[in-house]
């Protein structure tokens, strides 16, 4: 007994790309294009209807980006699989997608066969990604993990003056409100800049907002 195809739904602005993505999925007998969207505003009006199980999503969208389409899909469509299409490989573009709800990050440049694949895993409870993506976001828990690793070596004092360097605190004030002199401020940053491996206080701060977030 044959099974049913997985359904799917495209949203790409380029029509090049998007008859391209349509005729490719034409070709395959165990999935089924229901529709194919050139923006994010006309796919989240038109694919709840449609009830495909996976949806194929252009991040750099005309209007409402990728992103911001796939999150408003999410709500929607909890049950939709989704997966971000790109030409892109900055980590911050990769997180803001999974946050949103994408279960997956493409890169365009992949093989048709690869692409294929990767609905038909998406749709069996997969998380699909390209190469090059699945090694920046292993790449971006290394360096968590390194990062509160730092974190713990940092003396209850230095914890409190780097708190205070994060709400942007003069080394004055910070020296008033914890009744030290300012020597002993530079003394305990030099000591946070080295156990952090950082040199400057912009990057202080940021590896100590990673660590709050």
């Amino acid at each position: 007994m044959t099974s049913a195809p997985v359904t799917l739904a495209i949203v790409e602005d380029k029509q090049g790309t998007r008859d391209g993505l349509v005729q490719l999925f034409s070709r395959i007998a165990d999935i089924k294009c229901l529709g194919a969207f050139e923006s994010g505003e006309a796919a989240v009006q038109g694919i709840p209807g449609l009830h495909p199980q996976v949806a194929l999503v252009d991040i750099n969208l005309p209007g409402m980006s990728g992103i911001e389409c796939v999150a408003q899909l999410k709500a929607k469509v909890p049950q939709l699989h989704m997966l971000m299409l790109t030409t892109y490989e900055e980590s911050d573009q990769i997180f803001n997608s999974l946050r949103a709800g994408a279960n997956g990050y493409l890169l365009k440049n992949m093989s048709a066969e690869e692409l294929v694949q990767a609905v038909r895993e998406v749709h069996a409870g997969g998380s699909p990604m390209s190469m090059q993506i699945a090694r920046k976001v292993v790449a971006h828990f290394h360096q968590m993990k390194q990062a509160a690793t730092n974190m713990e070596q940092l003396s209850v004092r230095e914890n409190e003056i780097l708190r205070l360097l994060a709400k942007g605190c003069l080394y004055k004030e910070i020296a008033e409100q914890l009744g030290i002199t300012m020597s002993t401020v530079r003394t305990h940053i030099h000591a946070v800049y080295g156990k952090l491996h950082v040199q400057t206080r912009t990057e202080a701060v940021l590896k100590f907002l990673g660590r709050e977030s």
